[in-house]
C-alpha cells in the first residue's frame, strides 16, 4: 500500500551443503515469505555475504520462485570470506535485484570478520565491478550502504563520487 516493491535481507547461513538437515527447512520458510511478500506484489532480494554465489545460486533455484532474486553487497562477500565479488556478480547478474555500494578489507586473522572501510579504499575493484555491472547490470538500483566508520556522512559522499565516475552509463 505504501508503495515498497522490494525487500532485500540477509537469509541467515544458508548450508553450501543440500543435504544438510537445515536446507530443506529454511529453504522452505524462505519460500513461505517470499510467497507473503509476493502476494503483496513486493519482490525478494537475498543479501549475498553469508555464502558463496554458487550455494546462493542453488537456493534460489530450490525456492523456484521469480520474484525472489538477489541484493548484491560486495563488500560482503569480502567479510565473509566468500569469494571474489567480480566473479560473483557475473555469476548471480541474471538475478539480481539491487547492488550496495560498499567496500571492505579481508581480516588477517583466521576465524574473524575483516573491517568496512569507505568505498574506493577496501579490496573491491571498483572499475571492473562497475564494468561488469554497466555491460550486464546498467538499470540495476545502486544504493550505498555504511555501517561502520566515524565519518559516515562524509563516507557516503566519496561513495557517490566514486559513483560519478565509475558509473558512467549513468546520466
Amino acid at each position: 500500500r505504501i508503495g515498497v516493491n522490494l525487500v532485500t535481507f540477509h537469509a541467515g547461513f544458508i548450508p553450501h551443503d543440500t543435504r544438510d538437515p537445515e536446507w530443506n527447512k529454511l529453504i522452505q520458510r524462505l519460500r513461505d515469505l517470499v510467497d507473503v511478500y509476493h502476494g503483496c506484489g513486493v519482490r525478494v532480494g537475498l543479501e549475498t555475504g553469508q555464502e558463496n554465489a554458487e550455494t546462493l545460486a542453488a537456493a534460489l533455484d530450490a525456492l523456484d520462485r521469480p520474484t525472489a532474486g538477489v541484493n548484491f553487497d560486495p563488500a560482503n562477500m569480502i567479510l565473509y570470506g566468500m569469494g571474489d565479488p567480480n566473479a560473483a556478480i557475473s555469476a548471480l547478474a541474471a538475478r539480481v535485484e539491487q547492488i550496495h555500494v560498499k567496500d571492505a578489507v579481508r581480516t588477517k586473522t583466521t576465524g574473524t570478520w575483516g573491517a568496512e572501510v569507505p568505498a574506493g579504499t577496501g579490496e573491491v575493484d571498483w572499475a571492473g565491478f562497475f564494468a561488469i555491472v554497466g555491460q550486464r547490470l546498467p538499470d540495476c538500483d545502486l544504493v550505498i550502504e555504511r555501517e561502520a566508520g566515524e565519518q559516515r556522512v562524509n563516507d557516503v559522499i566519496t561513495a557517490a563520487r566514486l559513483v560519478r565516475e565509475l558509473a558512467t552509463w549513468i546520466e
